[in-house]
């Protein structure tokens, strides 16, 4: 089970996954919330709601790229917070960098 690699990776996936559910739901929320200083109609929910959703989604497919192989700590309630709130500023990953 040790030279598994998906067992090695157990706590970024983890930590990715949850933060990633804790995401799609602030997202949800952010979006009708920005909609509704916008127009408030369903469409302008949706619309901004899937570009919230689009963004966290390929940041944590980024996040999970470039940190997950030196991820070795367990899940902690301090932990899961450090992957939600990189998850929302994964371009600072980027762009720190170069």
């Amino acid at each position: 089970m040790q030279n598994d690699p998906l067992w090695n990776l157990r706590h970024a996936i983890a930590g990715v996954a949850i933060a990633l559910l804790l995401a799609v739901l602030i997202a949800a929320l952010a979006g009708s919330f920005v909609a509704d200083l916008f127009g408030g109609s369903y469409g302008h929910r949706v619309a901004v709601y899937g570009v919230l959703l689009l963004y966290v989604v390929v940041g944590a497919g980024v996040l999970f790229v470039r940190v997950a192989q030196h991820e070795k700590r367990p899940l902690s309630a301090s932990r899961i917070g450090l992957w939600l709130a990189s998850l929302w500023l994964w371009p600072l990953l980027l762009a720190g960098r170069r």
